[in-house]
């Protein structure tokens, strides 16, 4: 296993996630709950960057590693169902709604492991919609950690749901050009 840099970081990621749940569960008298909000936000923007930096990274120092371009999407997606768990459990998200991203996540994972087997990785590579997806679930998981409202007036509870609705919708709709991709894979089109 190669440990440089990119590997660090998203060792990092996968680190931060025990310290992210656990700022949930402290009694209120060891950090208020506004504090604990701010922090797990906090905790998950730089878990965010990392996901960026790490992959930035690699490719531009040349430390890309098939151990790296493993573990990289499993931390993103250990790193969001702790999140989204949490969201449900604080009551500020619908379960169906992670449901759908966590169900997701992992049928895209195994399908993504499948074609590389069969030397078809870059046939299910991330697409743009992919991105669109993931630029709307990290900012309704922000908001919907932070809790607290950015102007006075807009609950980012609403606008946290509505941001998971978007991401909800844009989960499926990438699954679906996953899966047709793969599709045609296989059927020789």
């Amino acid at each position: 296993m190669p440990f440089n840099l990119p590997i660090f970081l998203t060792w990092l990621r996968v680190g931060l996630i025990p310290v992210f749940v656990i700022v949930f569960y402290l009694p209120d008298t060891w950090l208020a709950p506004r504090s604990a909000n701010l922090l797990a936000a906090l905790i998950f923007a730089v878990a965010s960057i990392t996901d960026w930096l790490d992959g930035y990274l690699a490719r531009r120092l040349g430390q890309t590693s098939s151990f790296g371009a493993f573990l990289d999407p499993v931390a993103d997606k250990l790193i969001v169902a702790a999140a989204l768990i949490l969201l449900v459990d604080q009551g500020r998200t619908y379960a169906w709604l992670a449901m759908i991203i966590i169900g997701r996540e992992i049928a895209i994972s195994a399908l993504r492991e499948w074609m590389a087997e069969m030397g078809k990785r870059k046939s299910v590579a991330v697409a743009t919609i992919g991105k669109l997806k993931t630029s709307a679930q990290m900012a309704a998981i922000l908001l919907l950690l932070f809790f607290e409202p950015l102007i006075p007036g807009v609950s980012t509870l609403l606008v946290g749901n509505l941001f998971m609705v978007v991401a909800a919708i844009l989960t499926l709709w990438s699954m679906v050009y996953y899966l047709r991709m793969a599709a045609h894979e296989f059927s020789g089109k």
